[in-house]
């Protein structure tokens, strides 16, 4: 597992990137991250995702809306990268909290990702997708970026992707039976590193915690009046990344 002990000392230059693609599930979600881009942004359709596309430095950033769940994200991801040629993809949003440390508006860093909802049947191990291993790492470059390091309100961990939003105790209690080191839920992350492994482009995903499934009684509450606060956690790191990514 990548750790903050794999960051750089300070006698290393760090990677740039020319390129970098933010996919986002929602539109609350990347109608946020636009304001990111300036004024100077566009809107790009030379795929089947519309993207706003900018500029951080001599950096391009696009951002995109994927759609919710694993095949939207998926497809989203190969689409970007086959049009837009990243050279890198951040995936950003929200996360179900299951009670392994992360609560309501902290950042989870997925230094690993994995699904929760994957069986290929008979002499296969559950949620290991077929001809790949239990789990996709971020793109250790990335991970070790100040803007990442573990700190109070965003920390490192597993972060577990699945097509169902999970609202209950029992629901957290049977992912956490097959991945016992989840720190987060979510429909879309893994799916994007899926992506990106097979074609080779490194990745992140930054989630910030919306809800506790299961530890409140009205889950769905907690998720919608979430929005009010997110950009003051979640915005900070991704822009503060973006620019510690983007070339100069």
């Amino acid at each position: 597992m990548i750790t903050a002990t794999h960051y750089p000392d300070s006698n290393t230059t760090p990677r740039t990137y020319r390129r970098i693609a933010v996919i986002a599930a929602m539109d609350k979600e990347a109608a946020l991250l636009r304001s990111l881009l300036g004024d100077d942004a566009a809107e790009c359709h030379d795929g089947r995702i519309p993207m706003t596309v900018g500029r951080i430095g001599d950096t391009e950033v696009a951002i995109a809306k994927s759609g919710i769940g694993k095949v939207n994200a998926a497809l989203a991801t190969r689409d970007i990268i086959d049009t837009f040629h990243p050279d890198a993809v951040v995936s950003t949003g929200v996360a179900g909290g299951t009670g392994a440390a992360a609560g309501i508006l902290d950042v989870v860093v997925a230094d690993r990702l994995a699904y929760h909802d994957v069986w290929c049947g008979p002499g296969t191990e559950p949620c290991v997708p077929d001809g790949f291993g239990p789990y996709f790492n971020a793109g250790p470059d990335i991970l070790a970026l100040p803007a990442l390091a573990p700190r109070h309100g965003v920390m490192h961990g597993l972060v577990c992707s699945g097509d169902s939003f999970i609202s209950t105790a029992d629901e957290v209690a049977e992912i956490r039976r097959k991945q016992p080191d989840v720190m987060a839920v979510e429909m879309e992350s893994t799916a994007i590193a899926h992506a990106c492994a097979i074609a080779g482009v490194p990745m992140v995903a930054v989630r910030v915690v919306s809800d506790t499934p299961g530890a409140h009684h009205d889950n769905a509450a907690q998720y919608e009046n979430f929005w009010d606060d997110a950009p003051k956690k979640t915005f900070a790191v991704v822009s503060a990344l973006l620019e510690q990514m983007a070339a100069k």
